[in-house]
């Protein structure tokens, strides 16, 4: 097996097992199939296996003691919890009857603002893939987003180039998450964020800011800048929800 064709396989294995525990098929405490179990359905080396899983333990997801197996972890009681879902802009523009459009502005490679926080762990001591677009509705513009990503978070992003999709459509269809960070304000397009969108500066826009992790590892942040009339936000809760 070729090390491009390797990789690919503990990717799929990777995202399947996790899609499993954060879905609540497998739920805390739920005991992983065995190595050998493991093998057999995926039809892969033990080598294989052992990296998906100490890979999965590494993230946080799950817990690997002696003889008696791997276990999905019993998640801390101060764990944050997310209020808003992320979103699928094409999906949600399709849903409300609008055809969706998507502009690639600009994909670059660039070292961490050491001022940011946020950038600095990001990066892993790698450069960032940035990323700037343009989301469309019925061809007119509906917001503008910077993002940056993670390499080291993300390491198959490198061999995707953004120009016909979307980073968050692909990031959601192909990443899997554990935690998330909103943070939403309002803001007043300024020159240049208002010729892209086409409106006039000072224009009212919902701005959301969002940093995203899978276990430890801090894989993506973004800024989507809303046109202020094109845009909500809504939070579903139940009675006793925490």
């Amino acid at each position: 097996m070729t090390g491009k064709k390797a990789e690919t396989l503990n990717q799929r294995i990777r995202a399947d097992l996790e899609s499993r525990i954060l879905s609540g098929e497998w739920a805390p405490g739920f005991r992983i199939p065995y190595e050998h179990e493991l093998m057999e359905r995926y039809g892969c080396s033990r080598m294989t296996v052992n990296k998906v899983l100490t890979a999965l333990a590494e993230s946080g997801m799950i817990e690997r003691r002696r003889r008696a197996g791997s276990f999905v972890a019993r998640q801390p009681p101060h764990l944050e919890q997310v209020a808003l879902e992320i979103p699928d802009i094409a999906m949600a523009v399709g849903a409300r009857g609008h055809a969706y459009g998507y502009q690639l502005l600009e994909r670059a490679y660039r070292a961490p603002n050491p001022a940011a926080s946020e950038e600095v762990a990001l990066s892993g001591e790698q450069k960032l893939l940035a990323i700037r677009c343009l989301h469309r509705a019925d061809g007119r513009p509906l917001a503008l987003e910077h993002r940056l990503i993670s390499p080291v978070g993300v390491p198959e992003v490198l061999d995707v180039d953004f120009t016909t999709t979307a980073p968050g459509s692909w990031l959601l269809q192909n990443v899997s998450w554990t935690r998330a960070q909103h943070r939403i304000s309002a803001w007043g397009a300024d020159a240049a964020a208002a010729a892209l969108l086409e409106v006039k500066p000072g224009t009212a826009c919902l701005v959301i800011d969002r940093l995203t992790w899978r276990g430890e590892q801090p894989i993506t942040c973004v800024r989507q800048m809303f046109l202020g009339d094109a845009w909500d936000l809504v939070a579903k809760f139940a009675p006793g929800a925490r």
